[in-house]
């Protein structure tokens, strides 16, 4: 446990010294947020989201791209120290190579896809008239790489159970495939949604991590805790700059990979609900988003007035602190609950 935590430290480290840096590189090649008006999936103009995010204009985005290189890399060469050191490596697979390969792939395709889409926002986004990438190509790619995820999942890792509390298991079979696949792109695009205010993602994000770093500690398995470890180091370095008023916002680059990785870490606990529980707050704001949408699409009126849910608190009245930090104290909760349901199950 000495070293995990030396990880983590070590990965705060690395994330402090170099953020400020590359905060200055973002500003010198002008990759910031954009002035331009955003637009739903619908293709239609979102001028509430615009006006409350107007004054975020200007600030740089695409932090999730050093904290995916400097959590990759503190994680990759951990593994070479532990083994010269003779230090004990367990893991609840048969496959630890597998393992770490699902970890990191799930960690930086996704972070590509995001990094592409922030590309085009900053640099294309007038030219070609749309905001980003299309919102079926961003999902064509997202399910093509969870399916590779969750066959991996199944195929080397052996996975096919749902433990449901209070009940008992639940063997999918190779219908595992279709639900995994479905819960990393629900997470990922709910991830990306609930980023929308300073430091809301990131914090829950690191409570939610904290949750699962107990339960990946309390079944001893080593690549897991360790990946958790050095994810959190960077998130906690991060989440300083990115508190109200964020100096530095992720981008789809660590959105898209980080609510990715965190359905995939789930996963690979075998805390399905546990997941849906902890991650709380990303489920409610992906589905008032998803409300939202299929109302005005199907129905031609809004249910709410504005979507997601932390956006329609500010419609109230809310400041944005107040939002983060309550759902933080949310978060707090639910990762408690889940982490209950995950040892009673």
């Amino acid at each position: 446990m000495g070293f995990i935590l030396g990880v983590l430290i070590l990965s705060f480290l690395v994330n402090a010294v170099t953020i400020v840096p590359f905060i200055n590189l973002l500003y010198k090649i002008k990759f910031k947020r954009q002035k331009q008006e955003t637009r739903d999936a619908l293709n239609k103009p979102t001028p509430i989201f615009d006006m409350y995010n107007r004054k975020k204009a200007g600030t740089p985005i695409g932090g999730g791209f050093l904290l995916i290189i400097n959590t990759t890399l503190i994680y990759i060469l951990s593994f070479p120290y532990m083994y010269y050191f003779w230090l004990p490596v367990y893991s609840v697979y048969p496959n630890i190579t597998s393992e770490i390969k699902i970890l990191l792939f799930g960690f930086i395709s996704f972070g590509l896809i995001g990094l592409y889409d922030d590309i085009k926002k900053i640099f294309f986004g007038r030219q070609e008239n749309f905001f980003g990438l299309r919102l079926r190509h961003k999902l064509f790619l997202e399910i093509i790489l969870s399916l590779l995820i969750a066959w991996w999942l199944y195929a080397e890792l052996k996975i096919s159970i749902i433990n449901f509390p209070f009940h008992g298991m639940i063997d999918l079979g190779v219908f595992y495939i279709l639900f995994a696949a479905f819960v990393v792109v629900a997470f990922a695009n709910a991830y990306n949604i609930t980023d929308g205010l300073d430091g809301l993602a990131t914090g829950i994000l690191l409570i939610a991590l904290l949750a699962f770093w107990v339960i990946s500690g309390s079944i001893l398995d080593t690549p897991m805790t360790l990946f958790i470890a050095s994810w959190l180091g960077s998130i906690l370095a991060f989440l300083y700059f990115n508190v109200y008023p964020a100096r530095i916002f992720l981008g789809d680059v660590g959105a898209l990979s980080f609510g990715a990785t965190f359905a995939v870490v789930g996963l690979m606990l075998g805390k399905t609900f546990s997941l849906i529980i902890i991650g709380g707050i990303f489920v409610l704001e992906i589905f008032t988003s998803l409300i939202q949408l299929l109302s005005k699409k199907y129905l031609g009126k809004k249910v709410m007035k504005v979507a997601p849910f932390h956006l329609w608190l500010q419609s109230r009245g809310w400041h944005e602190s107040t939002i983060v930090l309550r759902a933080w104290l949310a978060t707090i909760v639910m990762a408690i609950v889940g982490l209950w349901l995950a040892f009673i199950t």
